[in-house]
């Protein structure tokens, strides 16, 4: 019997952390995040979001991240769905999607399919957005920002526009919740676990 995996997506400071522990709390599943997750995916993490990683080109941000993703994949997500844990995610594919391809204007199919080979088309059950305004959601980041929260306004705005676009046309219509972000965290986490419940007493 195989878990569940479910990930978090969305912009910066639209929740997904917070939301993303407290379900994993809730299901006692394995909590992750993408990049990192894994030794090997923590020295990546370290370059791609340092602001001091200059000329790092969005081609070899896109391979660094698909490089986090097969890792991270194979080591840590497939064994624990094997084993019957729920996995919880706090970003996966659909991030570089939104992040490498809406954002810095690589090709969205092109990025995705890397992503896909990346992990061996290893697909979420569930893909719960949080939609946030990326001027509402500014105000919610440390002003110690990273490399990718320091990026404009038109990149955080093309990144929206991103997840939103690839929610509305996967092939799998009920494998995403969009959820508005500005809602009470009590709210989202209702509206999450109203979605979730049934999807793990399925097993």
């Amino acid at each position: 019997m195989t878990g569940r995996f479910i990930v978090f997506e969305g912009g910066e400071g639209s929740g997904k952390s917070t939301q993303s522990a407290r379900l994993a709390a809730r299901l006692d599943a394995v909590l992750t995040r993408q990049p990192g997750g894994t030794e090997i995916g923590g020295a990546l993490r370290s370059i791609l979001l340092d602001p001091a990683t200059v000329g790092l080109t969005s081609r070899a941000e896109a391979l660094l991240m698909a490089a986090d993703r097969a890792q991270h994949a194979e080591e840590l997500i497939r064994p624990a769905l094997a084993a019957g844990r729920h996995v919880v995610c706090d970003r996966y594919l659909y991030s570089s999607v939104a992040y490498q391809g809406y954002g810095r204007g690589l090709d969205p199919v092109e990025i995705r399919s890397i992503s896909a080979w990346a992990t061996d088309e290893l697909w979420p059950d569930l893909v719960v957005l949080l939609d946030v305004d990326p001027e509402a959601a500014a105000s919610r980041i440390d002003p110690d920002r990273d490399r990718f929260e320091q990026a404009g306004e038109e990149f955080h705005r093309a990144v929206r526009g991103g997840f939103v676009a690839l929610a509305a046309s996967d092939p799998d219509p009920k494998r995403w919740l969009v959820i508005d972000g500005t809602l009470p965290v009590d709210e989202v986490s209702a509206l999450v676990w109203a979605a979730v419940e049934p999807l793990v007493n399925e097993r």
